[in-house]
């Protein structure tokens, strides 16, 4: 797949207002593109709104949505997409990605909850993500969740989440850590599921680090630095589907910005280690 697929390019990390500052001046020259959370922004005016727009002025940035519910029982907030859209070509965002997942029914739940992994679900959440697209009138991605339970389950993820893409015609956020997490808790092959997922869908990457609550239970907390088997990972997943830009995940527990780009550093130095691979395969092809 050529890199002129995807919206953004390189290595990428999330924009924290704690981290607006050391960022703006110079900002990191590794630092390829930005991702915002578009719930923290809309509507915000004052000396934040002032330097995000110069932010987005300046460099790509993507956005990842909190809130829209995609799996809920209740009706989207398409008053929410509105103001979604006008915030999209407001700050010219390269693409705007949810969760493929719930976390609302007449309130919010303040967390992510899996979808039932059946047929109906497909049906639903599909059209849900359509009449998201063509209000917005673009292509969203869709991310894999990490889950901790599978209610209801019919079918397995890998084909819930194939079968959601295919009849949305949606594209599809990548979660190396997401799999990895799930992989333990779910006991299945992660490289196999890995394997399984449409390159042709895939926008661009999260990695992120957890937290190991037993030797059988990881919780998906964006927390703590990206372990080595999330980077070996990421590692194989450029290795089949070639170099995608991928974006460093950290919610909380931050770090001084030193620490955070040494871990985009990592990213941008795997990139670099596939890219003669990819064009001796793409040149054996």
């Amino acid at each position: 797949m050529n890199s002129t697929t995807y919206p953004v390019h390189g290595a990428g990390l999330g924009l924290r207002r704690s981290i607006m500052d050391p960022l703006a001046d110079p900002f990191p020259s590794q630092v390829d593109f930005m991702e915002i959370a578009p719930e923290n922004w809309i509507g915000v005016g004052g000396s934040y709104g002032r330097k995000l727009r110069e932010f987005t002025e300046r460099y790509p940035f993507v956005t990842h949505g909190l809130s829209l519910s995609l799996g809920s029982p209740a009706p989207l907030d398409e008053a929410f997409l509105q103001r979604l859209k006008r915030f999209l070509k407001q700050h010219n965002i390269r693409i705007y990605t949810e969760h493929l997942s719930y976390c609302s029914d007449d309130g919010h739940l303040y967390d992510l909850m899996p979808i039932p992994f059946t047929e109906e679900a497909v049906h639903y959440v599909a059209g849900r993500i359509r009449r998201v697209q063509d209000i917005l009138e673009q292509p969203i991605a869709v991310e894999n969740v990490s889950y901790y339970a599978a209610p209801g389950r019919q079918m397995e993820e890998i084909d819930f989440i194939n079968a959601v893409l295919e009849e949305a015609d949606c594209r599809l956020l990548l979660d190396v850590n997401n799999i990895y997490v799930n992989s333990v808790n779910h006991r299945y092959d992660a490289e196999q599921f890995l394997r399984a997922l449409p390159a042709g869908r895939i926008s661009y990457i999260h990695v992120a680090g957890h937290y190991n609550e037993a030797e059988d239970l990881i919780v998906d907390t964006h927390g703590a630095p990206v372990i080595d088997p999330v980077w070996d990972l990421l590692k194989k997943t450029y290795q089949h589907f070639g170099v995608i830009p991928t974006m460093l995940e950290r919610d909380f527990n931050l770090p001084p910005i030193e620490e955070l780009l040494d871990e985009v550093d990592t990213i941008s130095a795997l990139q670099q280690q596939a890219q003669p691979q990819q064009a001796w395969h793409e040149q054996a092809n």
